[in-house]
């Protein structure tokens, strides 16, 4: 089918400039205050996703035998006081996700074969998510980084495939969560605001011209850019309703950045608590964690002693003892972190009378099954909390490996997102279901 000549055709840089910003829309649900929305809001429900992009050793996370009666494996031992409160999993991968490190940005899109030439990737879960679920919140997401090379990393991505930079600083994520900005401040973020509602307008009847001069398939993908750009639109004018509601107060201090990466636990139990601060003061209710392990120097595993390599060194261990001694008080480590984590989320009471752990959902997991051959199957995974039936050590074939977009259909579900599909998905985990 041939295409219409366009004989007088709108500038690309213009039309680019128009379309990538805002759209003139009929009522909407966006034209209802967001907060008005918010009054019939059912309890909310929170996620957590956390990857460390060296995995752990295997032969210590896994269990040997499965069921709600498993026998704890090493690391499972620092968890133990929270055994009814989380699910481990093994037999989980992602189809033809292959290519060792390239495939740390895929932990949560999914999209195949990382490592072609001309790869794009997709949208991660926590973007969907929000996507499906609208602004609850002030921010409807937040992605966070320990030691992350945030230019090439990072665990969330929009539907066109861009990378969406990592937040590494707990002092700009406390000011951006808490500080308000003056009057002054406030009226200029508005202005900004309304300066680019109204680049589009202005160009709405040339586009709509536009349009009737497109072919079939040409219209169609405008279509489908100029939905995304609707959904701009809307998210335009909550980030304006926000802007003129109060901040919350915070309950601790600004905290203090920790540059030295050698740090590496400290780092992590900051963002953390910078985590849970955001869910408690309800500023967002999904929020992915990337512990950049690859990106980390030499570091200390306790006041007294230092790692003899960086973190990528030692995750090629080639069976030295020494290395895995180092890797097995690491992994350790996290696996405190975790159960400090779940403890203070178990602390916490929730508005409806349950702890917050039952409204959030913790996953944690990696691109990496064994970082030391490369190995992308039988990924470490564990979810807690969320209200959702726990079943111990959940084991499916660690050779042909269920999807792990399974485990992210089910997680979906309990978020309140209406889907049966996401990525390589085949269906979801009803082992979980409540």
């Amino acid at each position: 089918m041939n295409t219409p000549h366009i004989s007088t055709p709108i500038p690309r840089r213009r039309f680019l400039q128009g379309v990538g910003v805002t759209l003139a829309l009929p009522a909407l649900e966006c034209q209802t205050p967001v907060f008005a929305r918010a009054a019939a809001t059912p309890v909310p429900r929170r996620m957590l996703l956390i990857s460390n992009n060296l995995g752990v050793l295997p032969q210590h996370f896994f269990p040997k035998n499965k069921g709600a009666a498993y026998t704890p494996s090493l690391y499972l031992k620092e968890l133990a006081l929270f055994r009814s409160d989380f699910t481990v999993f093994s037999g989980l991968s992602h189809p033809a996700v292959t290519g060792g490190h390239s495939t740390e940005n895929c932990f949560l899109t999914a999209a195949r074969d990382p490592t072609r030439s001309g790869f794009r990737n997709s949208i991660s879960l926590d973007q969907f998510a929000a996507e499906k679920l609208g602004q609850q919140t002030r921010l409807p997401t937040l992605n966070l980084g320990v030691n992350i090379d945030k230019a090439n990393r990072s665990l969330s991505w929009t539907r066109d495939g861009v990378l969406l930079p990592a937040e590494d600083s707990p002092a700009a994520l406390f000011r951006k969560m808490f500080i308000q900005g003056d009057a002054k401040q406030t009226a200029a973020y508005l202005k900004r605001l309304q300066d680019r509602g109204s680049i589009l307008d202005a160009l709405r009847e040339e586009l709509l011209g536009f349009q009737r001069n497109l072919g079939g398939s040409d219209r169609s993908r405008l279509d489908q850019y100029l939905t995304s750009v609707r959904a701009l639109e809307e998210r335009l004018a909550l980030s304006g309703e926000w802007e003129q509601k109060a901040k919350p107060t915070p309950t601790t201090a600004e905290p203090k950045d920790i540059p030295d990466r050698a740090r590496f636990f400290p780092k992590i139990q900051l963002m953390l608590d910078m985590a849970r601060l955001a869910f408690e003061s309800d500023s967002t209710r999904i929020i992915t964690l990337m512990v950049d392990a690859f990106a980390t120097p030499v570091f200390e595993l306790d006041a007294q002693q230092r790692t003899r390599d960086g973190y990528h060194n030692l995750s090629h261990h080639g069976q030295s003892k020494e290395k895995l001694a180092e890797l097995e008080k690491v992994d350790i480590q996290q696996m405190r972190h975790l159960r400090d984590l779940f403890t203070a989320l178990a602390a916490t009471p929730a508005a409806d009378g349950t702890r917050l752990l039952d409204q959030t959902t913790v996953l944690y997991g990696s691109n990496l099954g064994d970082a030391n051959v490369h190995n992308c199957n039988n990924l470490p995974v564990l979810v807690a909390g969320g209200g959702l039936r726990h079943a111990g050590h959940l084991a499916f074939d660690t050779v042909q490996n269920k999807p792990l977009c399974n485990l992210f259909v089910t997680l979906l579900q309990r978020l309140g997102v209406e889907t049966d599909r996401f990525g390589s998905s085949s269906g979801s985990l009803s082992e979980l279901h409540a």
